[in-house]
């Protein structure tokens, strides 16, 4: 959902990069999972995060990401990594965000930012007087200006470039723009990297509401990496940096996986059309499969306002309009007509069952233009929170944008899955894959090909944890006059 006016004008945010040319640089960002992969985790407070996570989507985006963490939706739901911010730097655990725009963190004396977590991570604010290189934007600089939609008249010489965001669970987060240094890890081989430093432009929170401010499962700020012209990746591909083209691959066995920014040489990948002037990464969606089996479902669903599925990986479960889930919850529970269900915290369907249930249950299958499609397997969409207590990952959509009901797709769906999106073609693809091993990536710059494996950030200790992996990159630093 689009970010809403909200006593400012919104503010998308605007990265620009400052500092000496890196040629072919090729960077890496280690990630961890907001939730430990904890069996049994609260399945209320999962379903609360994806109604939460839902208002705050504003667009997909783009880096190359090592990742940790589990796509389990009994320990996964957000993906966070840390930054490294300012001079001398500071690490700021920051929440990985592929449905939005801004980068914006907690800031030195934030009215209602959060100070404890029980993620296990030290809350740190931003103090622009503390960094040398941490320089104020003021109302009056291009670079402020570019970031309304509109003049504000409450936006005079010499203030500070504010901004305002109201998430669709009605939390908020306000404050003003500033600019300072980036500390990242270029890849310069096959699992080798080097230092880089960038210089950008993000938001600095002063005040918080809602979720945002009183969450225990709180982070320093949120990093989103969307496709709209002012996201990171646009802002970079502008400025000849990188390519708007990214992968990543959700490891849902292990954990962990990969995250890249660039043209992803091998594997290779069926690819179908994205659709155009949507909010977030659509594809048309032709029908549904059970067990081989096309579900009987109106196509009028199909031709819904959204035309399409949003592919979300910030999501954890997978949501559908109610005639389409009624109708393949019905085909999927006949294969176990004698299976009891019962409710588990209000929200999800389970049963007792002591067999394995890749035996005992069919694969659902969404079918998509292009020949593409997207199947999950009885362990992607069943998951264990007890001892033979199992639950159903399939969500009825309760309304999405403008009370649309919305097919929506996320990480039960996509892990274990090397997802590409090529914003240049604007198409979006997929393939099975193994995201415990490793993809080739390709530097334009040096037509060089490089190996970049999987990761998990929590086994990371001596890396540092924030790295943009931009394959097939000059990582450029762009000079904001």
């Amino acid at each position: 959902m689009d970010p809403r006016r909200n006593g400012y004008l919104i503010i998308l945010l605007l990265v620009l990069l400052g500092g000496d040319m890196v040629k072919g640089g090729n960077v890496v960002l280690n990630v961890e999972h907001k939730y430990g992969g904890v069996r049994g985790h609260n399945l209320r407070e999962l379903k609360a995060h994806d109604v939460r996570r839902h208002g705050r989507m504003l667009a997909a985006s783009a880096a190359d990401f090592q990742l940790g963490g589990n796509g389990s939706p009994t320990g996964a739901a957000l993906y966070f990594t840390k930054v490294a911010i300012g001079t001398p730097s500071k690490d700021y655990h920051v929440q990985v965000d592929t449905g939005s725009d801004l980068l914006w963190v907690n800031c030195e004396g934030c009215n209602r930012c959060p100070t404890k977590s029980k993620l296990g991570i030290e809350m740190m604010q931003y103090n622009l007087q503390a960094s040398t290189s941490g320089k104020s934007i003021t109302c009056e600089q291009d670079v402020c200006t570019a970031m309304f939609d509109a003049t504000s008249s409450d936006c005079k010489v010499g203030k500070p470039c504010e901004y305002m965001v109201t998430y669709g669970d009605g939390s908020t987060t306000g404050g003003y723009f500033v600019k300072d240094n980036i500390y990242l890890d270029q890849v310069s081989g096959d699992y080798k990297t080097s230092p880089l430093q960038g210089n950008i432009a993000f938001g600095c929170s002063s005040k918080q509401s809602g979720d945002l401010g009183t969450s225990t499962n709180a982070v320093d700020g949120i990093i989103g990496f969307g496709a709209a012209n002012m996201s990171v990746i646009s802002q970079l591909a502008a400025a000849g940096t990188v390519r708007k083209m990214f992968a990543h691959c959700l490891d849902g066995v292990g954990g962990g996986g990969i995250f890249a920014i660039g043209q992803v040489v091998e594997p290779k990948v069926n690819s179908a059309p994205l659709l155009a002037n949507r909010a977030h990464y659509t594809v048309t969606l032709k029908d549904i499969e059970v067990g081989g089996e096309v579900v009987n479902i109106p196509t009028s669903i199909f031709e819904w306002k959204s035309k399409g599925a949003i592919i979300d990986s910030g999501t954890t479960l997978v949501y559908l309009p109610s005639k389409a889930y009624n109708a393949m919850m019905n085909k999927l529970m006949a294969k176990q007509p004698e299976l009891k269900t019962h409710s588990r915290d209000g929200d999800f369907d389970c049963f007792m069952y002591r067999g394995n249930v890749d035996d005992g249950f069919p694969p659902v299958t969404f079918q998509f233009t292009g020949n593409l499609s997207l199947t999950a397997y009885p362990h992607d969409y069943l998951f264990e929170v007890r001892d033979n207590e199992w639950c159903i990952g399939w969500q009825e959509a309760t309304g999405g944008k403008d009370g649309d009901e919305i097919f929506l797709l996320g990480d039960l769906l996509l892990s274990n899955k090397l997802v590409l999106y090529d914003l240049e073609k604007k198409t979006i693809g997929w393939t099975q894959y193994d995201c415990s091993s490793n993809i080739k990536v390709k530097d334009e710059t040096t037509g060089n090909v490089y190996t970049v494996g999987a990761h998990k950030i929590s086994s990371a200790s001596t890396t540092r944890a924030f790295t943009f992996f931009f394959s097939l990159i000059s990582f450029l630093c762009y000079l904001l006059n």
